[in-house]
């Protein structure tokens, strides 16, 4: 196929022509792209200024479709989105109504994105909500927690908490429901000392629910464990004849684990050892075993010597 040859004159006139092209073709787009067009864009509602004396549910989704004025930089990068993605949605008026005029407020909403942005009208114009009686009701504070310690280490005494409760309000019919509130998740591993952290209290998923407060401080007692072991007398139950029993050995030794700093307070009025009469009368047991009802917490039994107790019944 034969080349069309061009002179160095026809070559220059060729590539001013192009370079000409490409310069309309740019000027072109840039103008297009600087031009204002309308295009949807779906975002998320969030509400502020909720009604203080009337619990709510709302009717529809949470999302709805943005009629937005942007220019073609913004129709073409940012992939019909706004910026924020989300709006915050004032409740205020629903002290008196159970609906939301979203024209009413296109004002503020405008405020909250871009400059260059433009919300023009908004699909569904209107919000409808149902009311309920709002109550009020405390609950406790459920820790969720996944700890792990280093060795001979370990939760020492009651873990505190603080508030003990949190305070809900919302509809009787979806507080009756709720019994605790759980934390987010608090978690450390290895750990030595006595640890203090703030944790905020899980997502409330319920948006005609409200909580307060929405954080909790924590404080986990950790200390290092030691070995004790103390005699205790063995105490019989269930002797319903009042028999004269005589038990050998009268006591047993107690083998457990403490907290170094509770060591010398932790002794033998903390803990009952007993055995039980009816493993004789009902079960016919010529041996009764060793039964600890009570111990001090986050104290840990290692071993009871011995775990059961020769007798002689005396008639």
């Amino acid at each position: 196929m034969p080349f069309i040859k061009l002179t160095k004159i026809e070559r220059k006139r060729f590539l001013v022509l192009v370079t000409c092209l490409l310069l309309a073709v740019a000027a072109w787009l840039l103008m297009a792209l600087n031009n204002k067009y309308v295009y949807t864009a779906k975002t998320v509602l969030v509400y502020k200024n909720f009604p203080q004396k009337r619990a709510f549910h709302a009717l529809q989704s949470d999302t709805v479709d943005l009629q937005v004025e942007g220019t073609g930089w913004q129709l073409l990068f940012a992939r019909l989105r706004v910026k924020p993605q989300s709006i915050a949605i004032n409740l205020e008026k629903l002290n008196n109504r159970n609906f939301i005029l979203f024209s009413e407020q296109l004002f503020n909403v405008n405020r909250q994105l871009e400059t260059s942005q433009k919300i023009i009208s908004v699909k569904p114009d209107t919000l409808y909500f149902d009311f309920s009686e709002r109550t009020v009701k405390r609950v406790p504070v459920k820790l969720v927690s996944n700890f792990s310690f280093a060795k001979q280490y370990g939760i020492s005494e009651d873990i505190e908490i603080i508030p003990k409760y949190v305070t809900l309000s919302g509809p009787e019919e979806e507080l009756k429901k709720i019994k605790d509130w759980p934390t987010d998740s608090l978690k450390f591993t290895d750990a030595q000392n006595t640890t203090v952290s703030r944790i905020a209290m899980t997502q409330n998923k319920m948006k005609n629910v409200s909580i307060f407060p929405t954080s909790a401080e924590v404080k986990v007692p950790i200390d290092e464990f030691t070995e004790k072991t103390i005699d205790l007398s063995l105490r019989i139950i269930n002797n319903k004849d009042y028999y004269n029993i005589k038990l050998y050995p009268k006591k047993v030794k107690i083998t457990f684990l403490v907290a170094l700093s509770k060591y010398q307070q932790i002794n033998e009025n903390f803990i009952d050892a007993v055995v039980d009469l009816d493993e004789w009368r009902d079960l016919k047991h010529n041996q009764l075993r060793v039964k600890i009802t009570r111990f001090p917490d986050y104290c840990k039994l290692v071993n009871i010597v011995p775990e059961k107790i020769d007798f002689i019944i005396e008639k």
